[in-house]
């Protein structure tokens, strides 16, 4: 079998590795960028690094107040893939794959990509409104950056959607999802106001998101089915094309109607069939792929 170069590699994973690669990888890139920047400006020093450490802070972080947030908005999701410290990155890059993979285990991937924004979104919001309430803040750094916020509101989604089901921490403790997420709420709560570089609001903005986004989840009252029709309304309109509207007691089923036990079985087969086409493009090539083969990748890349 011929190995992949690195660059291959990565083409093939952004392109197959689905929604949650796609964000792990805006995140690295995103990293990187900041980095190479950050050393630009310490290597050369004076203005330049004045200049450097501006574009960061204008550009990829979140202002902790409400005046810089309506002068620089973009920073509400350019901060939810941000990092300045390599343990912060791969903390939250770690957790956001085991938890996304759960995740994925219930929901679709492009209710994934909803959740990690809108969570993150929420968590900003908490942060800032945070600052503008608590003098105990004041000191605190009046930026936010990380994913953190999203990583809850996807893990919380999952934790309290099955909150019976086992994890096993590093293989060795047993463990209920809900008892999980319990700690780290309680933690968040007991650390507000501690000035340690860490934004504990974001956090309690991602879990609220991350416990609303299951409330009425197979009716049209989903916080993230509202949001995700109303975008596509959005690009509907945007296209020319004609928007499709529902009535009020019409036959068309909410997102996710099946049951769990069909949601599941159809998810497996459908990541067995998956599977059998990647193991024949390692073997053989994409070439070898029939036309059928082509569009279930395609599909499910889309999905």
């Amino acid at each position: 079998m011929q190995q992949r170069s690195l660059q291959d590699e990565i083409k093939y994973q952004w392109k197959y590795g689905g929604v949650l690669i796609q964000l792990i990888g805006i995140n690295l890139v995103t990293f990187l960028v900041i980095g190479i920047l950050l050393v630009l400006g310490r290597l050369f020093s004076g203005n330049v690094e004045g200049f450097m450490s501006s574009i960061v802070y204008n550009v990829f972080t979140l202002h902790g107040n409400f005046q810089g947030v309506l002068i620089r908005p973009w920073g509400l999701i350019t901060s939810i893939f941000a990092h300045f410290e390599l343990f912060h990155f791969l903390f939250n890059m770690v957790f956001l794959y085991f938890v996304g993979k759960l995740f994925l285990t219930y929901f679709s991937a492009s209710r994934l990509l909803y959740t990690y924004i809108l969570g993150g979104l929420l968590g900003g919001i908490f942060q800032v409104i945070a600052y503008s309430i608590f003098p105990g803040l004041q000191g605190a750094p009046n930026y936010v950056v990380g994913a953190s916020g999203s990583v809850m509101a996807i893990f919380m989604a999952v934790a309290f959607y099955r909150p019976m089901q086992e994890i096993h921490l590093f293989g060795i403790i047993r463990l209920k999802l809900i008892f999980l997420a319990g700690i780290f709420i309680l933690l968040d709560l007991m650390r507000l106001g501690v000035q340690d570089n860490i934004a504990h609001f974001a956090h309690l903005g991602g879990i609220v998101f991350g416990i609303w986004s299951i409330q009425s989840l197979n009716t049209n009252k989903n916080i993230v089915t509202k949001i995700q029709r109303l975008i596509e309304q959005i690009k509907s309109r945007l296209k020319g094309k004609p928007v499709l509207k529902t009535q009020k007691g019409g036959n068309q089923k909410p997102y996710n109607t099946k049951s769990d036990d069909e949601y599941n079985a159809y998810k497996q087969a459908k990541q067995a069939e998956i599977d059998k086409i990647l193991d024949k493009i390692s073997k053989s090539g994409y070439d070898s792929l029939t036309k059928k083969e082509k569009q279930t990748l395609f599909d499910q890349s889309n999905n």
